[in-house]
């Protein structure tokens, strides 16, 4: 019978994860000194040392980092396992719970869940929140799949599986009335600094040899569209952001800006159990 305590486990993963000890034993509701035992037991069963300490810090030894990528591959399977066996895996086959960044377009999540919306025995759940925070739900199998515009950091212990879904070309837009007019002598309202498309926009401004006057800057890109629409301003979007607005009349195309996209991926976690649905979502991009 094996000698493994996968309750010590546990505690020697989630230790690893913050690397402190109090602060570990203060989320899972234990003394210091439990922990510390719980830790101790299972070197003296593995016969080796897990940790060694820096100051206040613990640190993975050689033996505890090879432990670890174990311990995370062991406990995420079994997070896997419970969100499947809650969900039931016929129903966990068509329902698909997608995560998307506050910044991702409205009009482009819209074209990526078609195909679901279609589907009569479909199930969908959208949570919009910050990437980090959808990030490790999706590790901890809460989220099925995170749409985001912006990289992901890739984790030393986590295989994270991104795919580029489609580069989305940015142009200059604005209210026809400043379909000819000076764009050095009107207002702008930009997307913040927190997206690549601002950065690209200020190295055109550089070359054209003027600085923007700023009406507004936005996080947002459904609040950048609406304000885009609705202030006598040129504004800088993806083309997708604005396509009504731009079918219909109410926002033209002043100029494209040439070699410049905003690129939107899916950011999965290896498991063994993924949704159809998923699949059939992230094939219309392959």
């Amino acid at each position: 019978m094996s000698r493994l305590n996968y309750h010590h486990l546990y505690y020697f993963w989630q230790v690893a994860v913050t690397g402190n000890l109090t602060r570990t034993a203060e989320q899972l509701h234990i003394s210091q000194s439990a922990l510390s035992t719980q830790i101790r037991n299972l070197e003296d069963n593995l016969e080796c040392q897990l940790f060694d300490r820096e100051g206040r810090k613990l640190v993975l030894t050689e033996a505890g980092q090879r432990a670890m990528q174990f311990a995370e591959d062991i406990f995420h399977r079994g997070a896997e396992l419970e969100s499947l066996l809650r969900l039931g895996v016929s129903s966990a086959n068509k329902r698909l719970r997608i995560g998307t960044t506050s910044h991702m377009s409205r009009n482009f999540i819209e074209e990526f869940i078609g195909p679901a919306m279609q589907d009569a025995e479909a199930s969908v759940s959208l949570v919009s929140d910050n990437q980090n925070k959808l990030v490790d739900n999706l590790t901890r199998h809460e989220l099925d799949v995170v749409l985001t515009n912006a990289n992901v950091e890739i984790s030393d212990n986590q295989a994270w599986q991104i795919q580029l879904l489609s580069r989305q070309p940015v142009a200059i837009v604005c209210p026809p009335a400043l379909a000819t007019a000076d764009l050095k002598a009107h207002s702008w309202v930009l997307p913040s600094r927190k997206h690549a498309i601002r950065g690209e926009f200020d190295a055109f401004c550089l070359r054209r040899g003027f600085s923007p006057t700023l009406k507004a800057e936005v996080d947002d890109m459904a609040m950048l569209r609406l304000m885009a629409r609705d202030s006598q301003a040129f504004a800088v979007l993806p083309r997708v952001v604005a396509k009504d607005e731009l079918a219909t009349g109410r926002l033209v195309e002043r100029e494209a800006l040439t070699g410049v996209y905003e690129r939107f991926y899916a950011i999965t976690v290896e498991r063994i159990f993924k949704p159809e649905l998923l699949d059939v979502l992230l094939a219309g991009y392959d």
